[in-house]
């Protein structure tokens, strides 16, 4: 064999050892990402974290919340950020309680649901009543079609279908156009709103940095009352229809949540995940950071890490 031809088999060799390689390797451990700014920025900062203290390294990938909880039962999800509630109460409720093959974390943070107005749209919608009422929600309208819109929630939300079934509950989804688009795209139209003074009205939530960015009005409504309050599993093809509520949300709050089995085999991981405390004040941070100032979620993430090293060694000790 040629000195050249020597070189081609072990050229070729080293490659194919080198692409074997890189196809058997596997990350240690996957952490859902869900698809709005502070669970993005969660996600990563779990990431970091873990890779820190226990030098675990974890793949992230962005999936639905049904779908991630799916994977946690399966093995091939470990770690979701951040379970909304009462959004997920059923899923919670069967993965957890029934089944027992997901765990959530004991400490959550206090959230709130809404709807919410722009200033311009603030002058007439003051509550969640004057929704019914055509001749303001005729302001609204920006297609020309004689109904105004609202954007109740990216598609793939638990929210977004329970802000549908409010809409039904209370009435106005015979006058208005419920609209579904991901959170960025709702969040440029809020923003663009503002800006030329057009009256608008969204579902909203917080902590959230829309807060921070603009003088915001939350509707008020009727409070909660659970005989008002009916929501029929998501896994139902027909929850909506079959559902019915017609109050504000009961209180809401968010959790990791972290699949059984990884738990047993890693039980300094979910001690760690157990100690995570955000502030509501840090995840509105983290959603300003990722929407406004437009930084990517890997690298807030180690920026926040560094920031917060012993407070992360803190949450890792036994």
């Amino acid at each position: 064999m040629g000195k050249a031809a020597k070189c081609l088999v072990i050229t070729l060799s080293v490659t194919a050892a080198l692409s074997s390689a890189s196809i058997t390797h596997a990350a240690d451990l996957v952490i859902a990402m869900p698809n709005w700014p502070s669970g993005q920025a969660t996600a990563n900062i779990l990431k970091v974290g873990i890779a820190k203290e226990f030098g675990l390294d974890a793949e992230i990938k962005e999936l639905g919340e049904l779908t991630a909880f799916v994977g946690l039962e399966s093995g091939k999800v470990d770690i979701h950020p951040e379970v909304w509630r009462p959004n997920l109460d059923d899923v919670v409720d069967k993965y957890v309680t029934q089944k027992k093959v997901v765990t959530l974390s004991g400490r959550g943070v206090d959230a709130w649901q809404g709807l919410c107005a722009t200033p311009a749209a603030a002058k007439d919608i003051k509550s969640i009543t004057d929704l019914t009422d055509v001749s303001k929600t005729a302001a609204l309208d920006t297609d020309g079609d004689g109904k105004g819109e609202l954007w109740i929630g990216a598609p793939t939300w638990s929210s977004t279908g329970i802000e549908r079934i409010r809409a039904n509950g209370y009435g106005y989804a015979k006058n208005l156009t419920l609209v579904e688009v991901e959170e960025e795209v709702a969040m440029a139209a809020v923003d663009a709103a503002v800006a030329t003074e057009q009256p608008m009205v969204f579902a909203c939530y917080a902590p959230h940095y829309v807060f921070d960015l603009h003088q915001i009005t939350r509707l008020t409504e009727p409070a909660y009352d659970p005989r008002k309050w009916k929501i029929v599993s998501g896994e139902d093809p027909l929850w909506i229809s079959r559902s019915s509520a017609s109050v504000a949300w009961p209180t809401a709050h968010f959790n990791i949540a972290y699949a059984s089995a990884f738990g047993g085999k890693h039980p300094d991981v979910a001690r760690f995940l157990e100690k995570v405390d955000f502030t509501t004040e840090e995840v509105t941070q983290m959603s300003y950071a990722l929407e406004v100032e437009r930084q990517k979620p890997s690298d807030f993430a180690e920026a926040w890490v560094k920031k917060n090293a012993a407070r992360i060694d803190g949450w890792a000790k036994p």
